[in-house]
């Protein structure tokens, strides 16, 4: 009896450790699938950088996630092994993250020869952002937003550090904090000329150079939500084409299913 409560226990103990991974890999399977399918529709190589909570393992702790290094390098091997006569297709879910990581993945987008098209279902924030101004073309829901890409030193933005030592007088500042001001003037200015480098082809030089200021100097909080709207007045050629395959892929990147759901509807059919 002792032997068969022994076994019991320990194939349970082994259940609640491989249930989680085991579902999860099954749950990446039905991703691929769905990926090839929009691949095939759409003639292009569909690339996702998709950044949501997610539960894997024995307590489903979960994961948040932000443009990485490692997305960086993901994506750059995606885009390098991409044939050069097809079109991409980037599919971007983010809050945003390193500039850095954010800056090579546009860069690479910007350098690939045929056309390439930045997809956002529902928010590419921040270095978000700065990927999709590489793109030929940038396709959103049309309740999706997009964010300013004021550079952030620490837990302030660049340019309130600017306007605060300008404010205050720099005779009247100590100075670790002008050297901090002097380094959110070079963040600023080097992230306002990536974009004008990542703008000028498609907008020409002096549109290029109005977006790239207004993107950065800190004219909204970090967090602003540039609509459809609101991005087609500053200038942005943006379209509301969002393929129904792609609002597909979204269900398949559900919140922890330990978590209990906030919103629940029904929908009556006609």
């Amino acid at each position: 009896m002792f032997d068969i409560i022994s076994l019991f226990w320990w194939l349970f103990i082994f259940y609640l450790i491989m249930a989680p991974q085991i579902q999860y890999k099954q749950l990446q399977l039905i991703r691929l699938k769905l990926l090839n399918k929009i691949s095939e529709k759409r003639n292009s190589t569909v690339i996702t950088l998709i950044h949501r909570q997610e539960s894997v393992g024995l307590f489903g702790i979960p994961i948040y996630k932000f443009i990485s290094i490692e997305d960086s390098e993901d994506i750059l091997r995606a885009i390098r092994s991409a044939p050069k006569d097809k079109p991409i297709d980037l599919i971007i879910h983010t809050p945003g993250g390193l500039v850095l990581a954010a800056t090579q993945i546009a860069k690479a987008l910007k350098e690939h020869p045929a056309e390439t098209r930045v997809i956002i279902p529902h928010y590419a924030m921040s270095g978000g952002t700065l990927i999709a101004l590489a793109a030929d073309k940038i396709i959103m829901d049309k309740n999706a937003v997009l964010g300013p890409v004021d550079p952030q030193l620490g837990q302030y933005p660049a340019p309130s550090i600017v306007r605060a030592v300008e404010r205050k007088g720099v005779d009247k500042v100590d100075d670790k904090t002008l050297i901090l001001e002097d380094i959110a003037r070079k963040a600023i200015n080097q992230v306002q000329n990536f974009i004008y480098y990542l703008l000028k082809d498609k907008y020409g030089e002096d549109k290029a150079k109005e977006l790239s200021k207004i993107l950065t100097e800190g004219r909204w909080t970090h967090d602003y939500p540039i609509t459809v709207e609101e991005a087609k007045k500053l200038g942005l050629d943006v379209s509301t084409d969002v393929p129904e395959e792609v609002y597909q892929l979204m269900e398949l990147y559900k919140q922890p299913l330990r978590e209990r759901g906030t919103v629940e509807y029904i929908t009556q059919k006609n």
